[in-house]
């Protein structure tokens, strides 16, 4: 057999190292999926083990109004960085603060829902397994969506004090696949509490 030499051009292969702030967010991003994955699992082991009431089918009520405003919002923070790209300020000021009011209302929803299951019906994190598991889980995402409500009003503040321009939008895009991702986690949590559990 004759071997067939290929021939390269003598051009250069460019390659550029991805951004640090995308491999910093994907890495976060990675580890903390790891840790959901793990309370989801936990949750999932645990269903059904409770030797006392109540029971997740006694007391939870789907809160699908509160999980449309979250969902809602990885729209509108698309919006936001969209028109910052485009050199939109006041348009990314009205979408971005739209991203934060649909964060804060899931977050009002959680906390009545809390609200009533403690002292309505009586479930706290150490009544049983069932009511451990439960906090456990929604609790850990209701702090990712404080600590995305922190970050997005600290970005709302330098937007008001006009310190937040088209050449920002890099670390837009980085901040929101943190918010992305917290809205996935809740269709994750939402279909192993909700649908799957009851």
């Amino acid at each position: 057999m004759n071997a067939t030499p290929i021939m390269m051009s003598d051009r250069q292969l460019e390659w550029e190292l991805p951004s640090r702030g995308h491999v910093a967010m994907f890495a976060l991003i990675a580890a903390e999926a790891a840790i959901f994955a793990i309370f989801v699992v936990a949750y999932i082991f645990y269903l059904g083990k409770s030797l006392t009431g109540p029971m997740p089918k006694d007391v939870l009520a789907v809160p699908i109004f509160y999980t449309i405003c979250l969902l809602s919002s990885s729209v509108t923070i698309h919006l936001a960085a969209h028109a910052l790209r485009r050199g939109n300020i006041a348009d990314f000021r009205a979408w971005w603060f739209g991203t934060i009011v649909l964060g804060a209302a899931f977050l009002y929803g959680t906390a009545h829902e809390w609200h009533r299951l403690i002292y309505q019906e009586g479930l706290t994190i150490s009544t049983n397994l069932f009511g451990t598991t439960y906090y456990s889980l929604v609790g850990l995402h209701g702090f990712h969506v404080i600590v995305g409500l922190i970050c997005l009003s600290a970005v709302m503040a330098f937007t008001l004090f006009g310190d937040v321009q088209q050449q920002h939008t890099y670390r837009i895009d980085v901040l929101s696949l943190y918010w992305h991702f917290v809205d996935v986690v809740w269709i994750v949590v939402f279909a192993v509490v909700y649908i799957i559990g009851r």
